[in-house]
């Protein structure tokens, strides 16, 4: 374990002891004055995890968790549990557990993305679509892969979930920043586990 100063900027707050696991590119961050605070959810149950494909909007046509920005003097917990239920992405309720924070920032956005990440294990109500992600279910093992649930589908994703959806699955906490160019592509990351109180 190496101490928190050696966090890339943005990443604030983390006061538990850090595990690098994966990190390349080139030299230097990229700078941001503004940052924007989001939140994004994950069921994982049974060997299985929920992810939306979403609609319409940022991302879209891509697969995700639950999630979106804070509301004014909301906490990321509360808007966690809102974006989450039937009003917003996917029509449930999730006793959440925050289990990481992901920085990312990009050539063509005019602020970066503070995302605090919450997973539950089990849920209550019936998974719905919405008008903006549509829900399903996705293996997270070989032997759990069928025909309704395929493999996580890595390849319609963010470039950088590959490194943190493992820490995710395998219950670890984890930190993690990104940077991306104009063209979409990563050209910076950094990714470690850590704790939370």
């Amino acid at each position: 374990m190496v101490p928190p100063r050696t966090l890339p900027p943005g990443l604030t707050g983390i006061a538990g002891p850090i595990k690098e696991t994966h990190s390349g590119g080139v030299e230097d961050w990229l700078e941001f004055d503004t940052v924007k605070y989001y939140t994004n959810a994950f069921i994982v149950e049974d060997s299985r995890i929920l992810l939306g494909y979403k609609k319409r909007g940022f991302g879209q046509d891509m697969y995700n968790g639950f999630g979106g920005k804070l509301e004014p003097g909301e906490t990321a917990a509360q808007a966690a549990v809102r974006e989450l239920e039937a009003r917003e992405e996917a029509g449930i309720v999730a006793p959440l557990k925050k289990c990481g924070v992901l920085y990312f920032t990009s050539e063509n956005k005019d602020h970066a993305f503070y995302i605090d990440v919450f997973i539950a294990k089990e849920y209550t109500g019936n998974i719905s679509e919405t008008d903006e992600m549509r829900p399903k279910w996705f293996a997270t093992t070989a032997e759990s892969e069928s025909a309704d649930q395929p493999p996580i589908p890595y390849s319609l994703m963010w470039e950088e979930d590959i490194y943190w959806i493992p820490l995710l699955l395998a219950d670890k906490s984890f930190v993690g920043r990104a940077d991306f160019g104009a063209d979409g592509n990563m050209r910076k990351w950094w990714f470690a586990e850590t704790q939370f109180d």
